[in-house]
């Protein structure tokens, strides 16, 4: 093992032994060179008062060298915020932004200890870091059976972990804190979990209320008192997108300082936060009690973004920047939100008016992106065919029964014909299969 990497796990295991087990073989082996490229540029960057002849960059009257036909596009910036290579961990002044955003949206982080915000290629890449640095072959990931597929890509496929699921609804259609509960604690043999938390949940828009979110708490504090590592990921894609009373905050404030075997880890962005989806600007946040430990896990995570793609898009995280610390940006937020708020509220009342009740029910939502149907008598996928085909409307087919719409891209005033197709098309699927 390189000395670098056997140092960084040295200063974990002095300051939290537990985190260290939490560690997949990769997770171990990972550093960020000290002694590499990087880091003798970034000497030379403050030395060289000469020459600098470190980086991989060509430089050109004294900055960054362009191509006028791309810089005509971006003149409200200089080169060098742009054209240069991004730091490892993200710009700076952006990690200070989002880490200044993040304690104003999240009053329950103020007073607790996490990191710096480092800076991912959005969230997806997040999710891969976490994956590469604590599943490994074998290792339980626990997630709702409502989910996101790549989580199957991300820790199951790529990291070869055992995927886990428990129902994302108990009897009450509330969030199911006791099903999560059971699955953490059956992971006792292998002694570690890797808790997935998504709120808004995607597919289902669902957001666990405040009496929900502290049980959910008390169910990863029950596996950590019996015995069980958890690094528990608050995958915080659709932050901010709370329509009406559930949690209005991230859960990972509340898992921070909780238990010494309990590892929260944030993964955000400006995605879908900030309606930026094509720039892919993410952050991962690592919350601990031990600023030593915190430190080794943010040297581990730049040599996975090292090993990877060595680092983020400048342009992107400069634009951002931008707006972020822009006079108009808590206003402009606020615009979009009501928008999508409004969406929301007009799916529901739709759904509420009884004339669908016949053909599906709904899982519950409040928040996110999307909602799904729960099918009475047709199967998904077919329905799914047949709205494309015959009414050129596209949905996502989840399993036998659900019906994933996303209404986050359906304006307001046609929200009412596009449920009436799908409700047409489900219709006559069911007098069709009557019919043969």
């Amino acid at each position: 093992m390189n000395p670098q990497a056997a140092q960084l796990n040295e200063t974990i295991r002095d300051g939290n032994p537990h985190v260290y087990d939490m560690l997949s073989d990769l997770g171990r082996a990972i550093y960020f060179p000290k002694l590499g490229i990087l880091s003798q540029s970034a000497e030379a960057k403050t030395k060289a008062t000469r020459y600098n002849a470190t980086i991989g960059t060509a430089l050109e009257g004294g900055q960054a060298m362009h191509l006028g036909v791309i810089q005509d596009t971006l003149s409200a910036y200089e080169p060098k915020d742009l054209y240069d290579y991004a730091p490892a961990p993200g710009k700076p002044e952006l990690r200070s932004a989002w880490k200044a955003k993040m304690l104003i949206d999240n009053p329950s982080m103020e007073g607790k200890s996490f990191s710096h915000p480092i800076v991912t290629n959005a969230l997806t890449h997040g999710l891969s870091i976490v994956a590469d640095l604590f599943a490994g072959p074998g290792d339980p990931v626990i997630i709702p059976d409502k989910n996101w597929e790549n989580y199957e890509l991300t820790f199951g496929v790529r990291r070869g972990a055992k995927i886990v699921e428990y129902p994302l609804y108990n009897d009450d259609n509330r969030f199911n804190a006791e099903g999560l509960k059971a699955a953490i604690l059956a992971s006792k043999p292998e002694g570690k979990a890797v808790v997935v938390l998504n709120f808004p949940n995607n597919p289902t828009g669902y957001t666990p209320g405040a009496e929900e979110g502290k049980a959910i708490v008390e169910a990863v504090k029950a596996g950590a008192e019996a015995g069980i590592n958890v690094v528990v990921v608050a995958d915080d894609a659709y932050f901010g997108l709370f329509f009406e009373d559930s949690l209005h905050e991230s859960i990972f404030g509340q898992l921070c300082s909780l238990h010494p075997r309990i590892l929260p880890v944030k993964v955000d962005g400006a995605t879908k936060e900030e309606y930026v989806w094509g720039f892919r600007v993410g952050f991962i946040t690592y919350g601990g009690d031990d600023p030593a430990v915190l430190g080794a896990l943010e040297q581990k995570t730049m040599g996975i973004i090292r090993a990877t793609i060595s680092s983020g898009p400048h342009p992107s995280q400069t634009f951002v920047l931008r707006g972020l610390t822009a006079p108009g940006f808590d206003e402009q937020r606020r615009e979009k939100y009501e928008i999508m708020k409004k969406r929301a509220n007009r799916v529901k009342a739709v759904l509420d008016s009884g004339k669908y009740d016949e053909t599906w029910g709904y899982y519950p939502f409040n928040s996110g992106y999307f909602m799904c149907l729960k099918l009475k008598h047709v199967t998904a996928e077919a329905l799914r065919q047949h709205l494309l085909t015959k009414y050129g409307v596209g949905t996502i087919a989840l399993g036998e029964t659900d019906l994933r719409v996303a209404f986050s891209c359906i304006e307001e005033e046609a929200v009412e014909e596009l449920y009436d197709l799908i409700h047409q098309g489900a219709l006559e699927l069911a007098a069709a299969n009557a019919a043969t």
